[in-house]
């Protein structure tokens, strides 16, 4: 792992504090690497975490080091070993995905940039206890085909093909659960319709890429 992509990490940790997605030593990041993959420590918040307290893990949960992986090591090992183009995992509990997530409410395609989650919702995982096997294997079924979901009270999970891609996808998931909040009281808010939703998937496959449009 290179010394970029543990300062990246870092950075990344405090990013979601400074935007208000994360409190404290809540939420957690690793990033893929050679051997396994890089993770945040338990319990150090966003401005004591250096580099040096970074975790280096295998991906059969091995790790080394003086500091503890995050409690949540085990949903970042399995979605590096059943993703293989995860390159990033962002656990954060941010207010307004996590207040849909206390409900179990998925958030729907009330807004065309749900599709930066990877499909027409962003699923909700049932309910399992932090840590656990049961929550890594149900944020994996919330997971398939998307690039994030809930966990039912609890927070929000986003991937991504780098850890840019990953900080992009849970701050848009986190402004559209706030916005969705907001519509709430007033009824719910109609979705697209699935065609739409198809073509504006469609439109995604090159977003954020410098690919050239043909």
């Amino acid at each position: 792992m290179t010394a970029s992509s543990a300062a990246a990490i870092v950075e990344a940790v405090r990013l979601l504090a400074r935007r208000g997605l994360n409190q404290g030593a809540s939420g957690n990041v690793s990033v893929r690497s050679e051997a396994g993959l890089l993770i945040t420590p338990s319990g150090v918040g966003a401005e004591a975490l250096t580099t040096e307290q970074l975790v280096p893990m295998g991906l059969d949960g091995a790790w080394s080091g003086r500091w503890k992986p995050s409690s949540e090591w085990r949903f970042h090992r399995d979605i590096y070993a059943a993703r293989p183009e995860a390159q990033a995992v962002v656990h954060c509990h941010s207010p307004a995905a996590t207040a849909l997530a206390v409900l179990g409410r998925p958030l729907p395609a009330f807004h065309y940039m749900v599709a930066i989650a990877g499909g027409a919702d962003v699923r909700c995982a049932p309910y399992a206890t932090f840590g656990s096997q049961e929550l890594s294997d149900a944020a994996l079924a919330a997971l398939e085909g998307r690039r994030a979901c809930l966990l039912g009270h609890h927070g929000m999970i986003a991937i991504g093909r780098d850890l840019a891609q990953a900080l992009d996808v849970a701050v848009e998931v986190e402004y559209l659960a706030d916005l969705y909040l907001r519509l709430l009281p007033l009824g719910e808010p109609p979705v697209l319709p699935a065609a739409e939703m198809e073509v504006v998937l469609e439109k995604f496959k090159g977003y954020g890429t410098n690919a050239q449009s043909s």
